[in-house]
């Protein structure tokens, strides 16, 4: 990750040559007969020296290309997608007024993916961002059927009851979500009757273990959905199916892995459920009408001391100095939980026999026959995930998810600053710092000038997510949309662009502190 930070500094400092135009990518599919190119390859999170290998050369004869400013919008604006939640009587009784989300790729297809719900027999709305790596699949499994583990698991009993007795009686099932999809936002109907049999399976255990009149605590659904479902893939993977379009989808997603920062919201309780990197950021307004950052989420990586710990006390001493390895896991992996991913769970054994009797595409995946160094005493990995409650305040203005593709290019504090000051219309102006740079006075008016500029034009942008997408790509040195810079970045072809950046994907919650104060009293 830090050297994609290193090569985004190179291009924001205009070092990069001459860049081509990109070409249409798919955004989306994850099929693999798609002409995109295949999704198997690992990306930096998993394996970063494939990409550091490669070197890439610039040619004098490329025209330098530059994308006007209504290109730089189509590029931004094309998965975006906003909801406001309905009002009744001309009144919205939700604490959460809306969202707004988006994603920009930086892989072809794109690995990110990103959910939205509202629980239709509970109460509450659910969202969250995946972070694919090594393929699209795994993170594309959890954007389809994470919230169904999760609603399932906060239903009481008796729906449980009605949901079973529909099933075996062959009448239509009452809907448990209601989803807040961009057209983009892909749907596997190839896969639909395998998953369903699988929560379905799910539900008939929570029965028997469940009583009448039992609620569910909400984070202790959160933990059982997450591991339910991860070790489903597995099973799903060790298993296969006589369907062979089937059977290689299911390997797909279990060999790939991903990352999840969800978020459950219900009435004035802020749950987030995170696994791995993505990050959970709220934003307070202060008194003064300036913003605050309160994270709400611990990355799970090298940078966390106490995840480390945790990773090395599972395995023997002796595996101290391999287990994490240059701030991976095994040398290899940065996040230290996610989904999927069992070429870090598994046994070798497993691991061969299933590869042995799986398609022959897979035979030339050189990702899943890899078999990780030092690989002694697994699981390495897990998928359980660190809940974290909040209880909502008025101040408490929005929530921003975000993969790390995000957080790798602005500072949380930043983040929030931009979120609110978009929401608000109110700027928070603070003397220019040029950080050691010499000005000029001619420099410093131009500076001035494109701050005013960039306060006129800042409702450009109708959703909050592609507003801060383009500040987090477009920012220069002195924290404002630089055109040409973004039509730099945007301008990179595929094969360059992830060495620059991560895909980004961001869903920004606007919380309602009028409803979130009446409860509050």
């Amino acid at each position: 990750m830090a050297v994609t930070c290193q090569l985004f500094r190179v291009i924001c400092g205009r070092e990069l040559g001459q860049i081509w135009a990109p070409a249409i990518l798919c955004q989306t599919c994850c099929q693999f007969s798609h002409p995109c190119k295949a999704a198997n390859q690992p990306n930096a999170k998993s394996y970063p020296r494939w990409h550091l290998s490669r070197a890439y050369g610039t040619s004098a004869a490329r025209p330098t290309y530059y994308l006007t400013p209504p290109q730089v919008n189509s590029i931004l604006k094309a998965n975006e997608y906003s909801f406001k939640v309905p009002e009744f009587d001309g009144k919205n009784l939700s604490s959460v007024m809306g969202f707004d989300s988006n994603q920009l790729p930086a892989n072809a297809p794109i690995e990110d993916r990103r959910s939205a719900a509202t629980c239709l027999q509970t109460r509450g709305m659910l969202y969250g961002v995946f972070d694919g790596h090594a393929g699209c699949a795994c993170a594309q499994a959890l954007s389809e059927r994470l919230f169904y583990y999760i609603a399932v698991s906060l239903l009481p009993h008796e729906t449980r009851v009605e949901l079973e007795n529909a099933v075996e009686s062959g009448r239509p099932l009452q809907p448990i979500l209601q989803w807040h999809k961009h057209p983009n936002d892909y749907f596997s109907r190839e896969a639909s009757r395998l998953y369903f049999s699988s929560l379905r399976t799910y539900w008939q255990e929570l029965l028997d273990l469940s009583t009448a009149g039992e609620q569910p605590d909400v984070a202790e659904a959160l933990v059982n959905a997450f591991k339910r479902l991860d070790n489903d893939i597995s099973l799903e993977a060790q298993v296969g199916d006589a369907n062979a379009f089937l059977h290689y989808w299911v390997l797909r997603v279990a060999f790939s892995g991903a990352t999840a920062c969800v978020a459950h919201v219900d009435g004035n309780d802020l749950h987030i459920a995170n696994t791995g990197d993505g990050r959970a950021v709220l934003g307070v307004q202060e008194a003064d009408g300036s913003f605050s950052a309160l994270t709400l989420s611990n990355d799970h990586n090298a940078q966390n001391e106490a995840e480390v710990r945790r990773v090395r006390a599972e395995h023997p001493r002796a595996e101290a100095k391999t287990v994490v390895k240059q701030d991976r896991l095994l040398g290899l992996l940065m996040p230290f939980r996610a989904f999927g991913d069992v070429k870090f769970k598994w046994s070798i054994e497993l691991q061969r026999r299933v590869l042995e009797s799986g398609p022959d595409q897979l035979h030339e995946n050189e990702h899943a026959k890899f078999i990780p160094p030092n690989y002694h005493t697994p699981p390495y990995l897990t998928a359980e995930p660190e809940i974290i409650r909040h209880r909502l305040r008025p101040q408490d203005r929005f929530l921003v998810l975000g993969s790390d593709g995000l957080w790798e290019t602005l500072h949380r504090q930043e983040v929030v600053r931009i979120v609110g000051e978009y929401l608000t219309g109110v700027h928070q102006q603070q003397p220019i710092t040029v950080g050691g740079y010499k000005v000029t006075l001619g420099q410093m008016q131009g500076l001035l000038q494109e701050r005013k500029a960039r306060i006129s034009s800042t409702f450009e942008d109708q959703n909050a997510a592609t507003h801060l997408i383009r500040h987090a790509v477009g920012s220069n040195e002195f924290g404002t949309v630089d055109h040409e810079r973004l039509s730099k970045m945007l301008s990179l072809p595929e094969e360059l662009a992830r060495m620059y950046r991560d895909d980004i994907t961001v869903i920004i919650v606007q919380f309602n502190p009028h409803v979130i104060g009446a409860q509050q009293k």
